[in-house]
């Protein structure tokens, strides 16, 4: 169920930070963005870079013994909340029935999932970022847009743009 698929080059952290912000500028509201990858491979710090891209200066840390930690920040002058989750402790998809995860989904918040491969069949993504370990200090993503996700607001012919020119820095 997948539509759009692109990919860049982020040569450092500075770049996996630069794309982390053009995805929140554009991210609708109400939507999941997931961030797959092995362990190393910058979820977190993709995290920070779109947390910072929204205002939020406070420290940012992987989620993996709280299972999720949440920030209110602004976008264009309008309330949002990031509710940032790190699944990869969780044994079974049910268990997120103990963390009230439905009630994170809200009009005003944008869920990031760190190891969304740990409850399937209870996600549903608007966007997946894939991180793949390249070099040192080097990483690939690879976006993926789906097709049946709410995508007001968000063009991905532009994005992409700019996701290029990213790749050329």
């Amino acid at each position: 169920m997948s539509g759009a698929r692109l990919g860049v080059d982020l040569p450092d952290e500075t770049c996996t930070a630069a794309l982390a912000a053009l995805i929140a500028a554009a991210l609708p509201a109400g939507s999941e963005l997931h961030l797959v990858g092995p362990l190393g491979a910058g979820k977190t710090a993709f995290a920070r870079g779109f947390l910072r891209a929204l205002g939020h200066r406070g420290p940012v840390k992987s989620p993996t013994f709280t299972l999720v930690e949440s920030y209110d920040v602004t976008r264009d002058g309008v309330a949002l909340t990031i509710h940032h989750f790190d699944l990869y402790r969780l044994a079974d998809a049910d268990e997120l029935d103990f963390i009230g995860f439905d009630d994170y989904h809200r009009p005003d918040a944008v869920l990031l999932i760190e190891w969304p491969s740990r409850a399937p069949g209870r996600l549903a993504p608007a966007l997946v970022v894939e991180l793949e370990i390249t070099g040192p200090t080097s990483r690939h993503a690879t976006l993926i847009a789906h097709a049946d996700a709410q995508w007001s607001g968000l063009d991905f012919g532009t994005l992409s743009t700019r996701i290029n020119e990213l790749g050329k820095l």
